[in-house]
């Protein structure tokens, strides 16, 4: 092979990192199982669009882009979701210096070091998505999906993934996160999807008077599911078609060909990455006083020197020990404490911009739904990370070995866990629950003079009335979502009990509660759509369900509002039910764990 050839060979196809990645992380089971799930929950997506076909050629046609359009859809977000669990090890690596330090002297160069990486975990993802290739294609055998179509979502995606994961890489070279940096990955991609979608309902303008049809927004290329729909969907949601006098050339590429924008904004901006990643890898080296920060440093040079004051610990240690050391950093109490103000604030504009008429009832509903839902999945999130970590982040640290010496037993250590991680997670509880309520009372209210606070909807042939934000699902939400994340945060202790290190615990909580979600969710919504009064109850078991049911109760609990008489019952008995089934199963969690506790330390004693 020529020399030249050789080279450009050793950066991806031969390169080292990618072959041992490629050959030894492919014989997982784990993530073989995952690859396998999330296809096989596109299959059932695809099943279900096309089983109510009939044999007329319109109608399969018409189940063909039904199925197509769920297939592109469910592989964004399959994306989104799955990109950082594949990328979790290179971001991880840097709680490992060591690691970092062998690579740096071996051979490579540092552009062989950075795409290794990339393209060795990426592989996973687009190999994921090369496999519903197939089944795109078959939609396409009923009629009713364009080439162009399928090559915009494998597009959309594919840039998804690359970005992501250049961002995961950049991450680990730079040293900027540790293995927490996963969930904070996790979290950050959350808010952007969410934010990016709010603030792109709220800023799009008619094609028309009267007309239901909307243009794309300067948001549309940077929100993955946005850009798909301008080109799925250009019907209701169409680009701009501007002029050379109109508007400048990146103007008129930007709001007139989003995918395209999409595509050169997520290339670009990998690139960058790349070659960010590139410049900073040699200059991994060992933790100093400097990675904490001029201002740390500045605090300490300044503290005093003498007795620190007492604080008054709980009856329960471990839960005092767990709520002071999650707060125990400034960052920490801002970041708490900052998404709450931030969330409030949020909720409150979005009120004051109806209020002056910059947004109708319609959107100002649709915005507040993308704002409770960004900050319903963030909390998940949170949980799920603050309790898959606690112990086996202690384990790891060698700190579980020191409280094992104690008198405290099982029972009150995981007693105290489940106090403390709920005690810090209550600002994240109320920023969606008050959220809400302020829905509830500006309805209430009159919109404090606003023209209208209802919108007329039509529900099977008869017109309903739906207000801003339904107040039995606003009232019931603080106490479903309280008995919801106990359960979460039961489930990622139980992980984190029987796991070996902090990833592996966390991933597999997250999956077990997205998959209950998921079920409780489907389940809910074929109730609410069909039997009134049960589709409420069933809501309360899903935070996501309750949380659409309380801002788009035409799409959640439709056959409810043709009984109203039943939605208020119904969301109180769905809300003791939710409370009481997600209390049993966390104590039964709970005393299980507590019986099978020692054993299972004993077992994974020394392993980190």
């Amino acid at each position: 092979m020529p020399a030249m050839l050789r080279k450009f060979s050793d950066l991806l196809p031969t390169n080292p990192i990618v072959v041992r990645l490629v050959s030894g992380a492919g014989r997982r089971t784990r993530d073989l199982l995952v690859r396998g799930a999330t296809l096989g929950a596109l299959m059932v997506l695809v099943f279900f669009a096309l089983l109510g076909s009939s044999g007329s050629l319109r109608d399969m046609a018409q189940s063909g882009a039904n199925a197509f359009t769920l297939i592109s859809y469910g592989q964004v977000a399959a994306i989104c979701l799955l990109t950082p669990l594949f990328m979790a090890g290179a971001i991880a690596q840097e709680s490992n210096p060591r690691t970092w330090e062998i690579l740096v002297t071996s051979p490579l160069s540092s552009l062989q070091i950075v795409l290794g990486n990339l393209f060795g975990r990426l592989f996973f993802a687009l190999a994921l998505l090369a496999s519903t290739l197939p089944l795109c294609l078959a939609a396409r055998i009923f009629g009713g999906v364009r080439g162009s179509s399928v090559v915009a979502s494998m597009a959309v995606s594919g840039c998804t993934a690359m970005l992501l994961g250049s961002l995961a890489v950049t991450l680990s070279v730079t040293r900027s996160t540790g293995k927490r940096g996963v969930f904070a990955f996790y979290a950050g991609t959350v808010l952007v999807l969410f934010g990016t979608g709010a603030a792109d309902l709220a800023a799009r303008t008619p094609v028309g008077p009267g007309s239901s049809a909307t243009f794309t927004t300067w948001l549309t290329p940077l929100n993955p599911f946005l850009t798909l729909r301008s080109e799925l969907d250009s019907n209701a949601y169409r680009p701009w078609s501007l002029g050379v006098d109109e508007a400048g050339a990146l103007t008129r590429a930007w709001l007139g060909h989003p995918l395209a924008a999409m595509v050169t904004g997520s290339l670009l901006t990998s690139m960058f990455l790349v070659a960010l990643a590139t410049l900073r890898v040699r200059l991994v080296g060992a933790r100093t006083e400097a990675d904490s920060g001029g201002l740390g440093r500045f605090m300490r040079r300044v503290s005093k020197r003498g007795e620190r004051v007492p604080r008054r610990v709980w009856q329960n240690p471990v839960a005092w020990r767990e709520a002071s050391l999650r707060l125990s950093t400034p960052v920490a109490r801002g970041a708490r404490w900052g998404l709450f103000i931030v969330g409030i604030a949020a909720a409150v504009t979005v009120l004051l911009l109806h209020r002056v008429a910059v947004l109708d009832t319609a959107t100002a509903r649709l915005t507040l739904g993308a704002l409770v839902m960004a900050e319903v999945v963030l909390a998940i999130l949170v949980a799920v990370s603050a309790s898959a970590t606690a112990v086996s982040r202690e384990r790891e640290d060698g700190s579980l070995d020191l409280l094992l010496t104690t008198p405290i037993q099982p029972g009150p250590y995981l007693k105290g866990k489940l106090r403390g991680i709920i005690v810090v997670l209550w600002p994240a509880i109320a920023t969606p629950s008050l959220t809400l309520i302020l829905g509830v009372l500006y309805g209430m209210a009159g919109g404090l003079g606003a023209a209208q606070v209802t919108t007329a909807t039509l529900v099977k042939t008869t017109s309903v009335q739906i207000p801003l934000v339904l107040t039995p699902a606003a009232l019931a939400f603080p106490f479903a979502f309280t008995g919801f994340l106990a359960f979460a945060v039961m489930t990622g202790l139980q992980w984190s009990v029987g796991s070996r290190g902090v990833i592996g615990s966390a991933l597999g909580a997250l999956g077990v509660v997205a998959g209950a979600g998921v079920v409780l969710g489907l389940c809910a919504t074929a109730a609410g759509t069909d039997i009134p009064g049960v589709g409420p109850a069933l809501s309360c078991l899903s935070p996501v369900n309750l949380a659409l049911a309380a801002v788009a109760p035409d799409q959640v609990v439709s056959a409810s509002l043709l009984d109203p008489g039943s939605l208020a019952p119904g969301f109180a008995i769905g809300t003791v039910i939710a409370v009481v089934v997600e209390s049993v199963v966390t104590y039964a969690m709970l005393a299980a764990m507590r019986r099978s506790f020692m054993m299972t330390v004993r077992q994974l004693a020394g392993l980190k």
